[in-house]
């Protein structure tokens, strides 16, 4: 199985050492989410798990970035033809979904910025280990979309709802000592130190007996999964929506514009 296993991905490498398999996440210059990374997202857990030869995931980001949230070239397409989002929906969902079934230990190496989209798959990670100054947030207010994606989500289960609501609805980023504090990730290390902190909580976790560590972590899933489920479809259809407004054609073109945008509430 290993040999049909991992094979088609372009937005994805992978790396083992021993029972522990890294992934890293790739692509542009801060691993932007475009419909490759998103096709290859709503599958690659479902391998991970089906996996024979490793027992940890480590998950983390090529070159500067963790994952960056939307690429803006795919959302211009998005916006020109809602069917493109609308196409997405269900793999929306699979990739929440799968990644919260997934039974083996997950860590997070946050080497830098994780927004939107990238922030979610963080989040959702068993352990998330930081690099201190490493920005994390869910901006997709700022680009006029609904957090449909998991933020509206996770975020309120790791940190409470009222600092939550606030962090999405005013989508702004914040440093990983800074969410370490508030408990939104485990550990905020210097770079230096980062993957010294990986390796030590992975061999703690990989220290005790498989079995017991994948079903303890599939009970304390359940009822995430339950809540994840819950919300999932009006999420994605609240998503579609808002990517319909004219307010959302408007904020994508003042950010990459480097303006103010003029809204309109429409």
């Amino acid at each position: 199985m290993t040999q049909t296993l991992f094979q088609n991905y372009s937005r994805f490498r992978f790396d083992r050492d021993g029972r522990i398999l890294t992934v890293s996440i790739t692509g542009n210059a801060v691993n932007a989410v475009d419909a490759a990374m998103h096709d290859e997202l709503a599958r690659v857990f479902i391998e991970l798990q089906a996996d024979p030869d490793s027992d940890l995931i480590v998950l983390t980001g090529e070159g500067r970035a963790f994952c960056a949230g939307g690429d803006f070239d795919w959302f211009d397409e998005q916006i020109a033809d809602p069917a493109e989002f609308r196409a997405i929906a269900h793999d929306a969902k699979r990739i929440v979904s799968t990644l919260l079934d997934l039974e083996k230990p997950i860590i997070c190496r946050l080497n830098g910025a994780a927004a939107g989209l990238g922030a979610t798959i963080a989040l959702l990670c068993d352990v998330i280990i930081a690099e201190e100054t490493a920005k994390i947030g869910d901006p997709h207010v700022k680009v006029g979309l609904v957090a449909g994606d998991g933020g509206a989500v996770i975020w309120p289960q790791l940190i409470g709802y009222a600092r939550a609501k606030e962090l999405l609805m005013t989508g702004d980023l914040i440093r990983a000592d800074e969410a370490a504090r508030m408990g939104l990730i485990n550990y905020a290390v210097p770079a230096d130190q980062l993957d010294a902190k990986v390796a030590e909580i992975a061999g703690k976790i990989l220290g005790n007996p498989r079995w017991a560590v994948r079903w303890t972590k599939t009970i304390a899933n359940i009822a995430l999964k339950q809540i994840a489920v819950g919300a999932s479809d009006a999420a994605v259809a609240y998503e579609m929506l808002s990517n319909m407004t004219a307010d959302r054609k408007e904020a994508v073109d003042a950010f990459r514009e480097r303006r103010k945008p003029n809204l309109t509430g429409e």
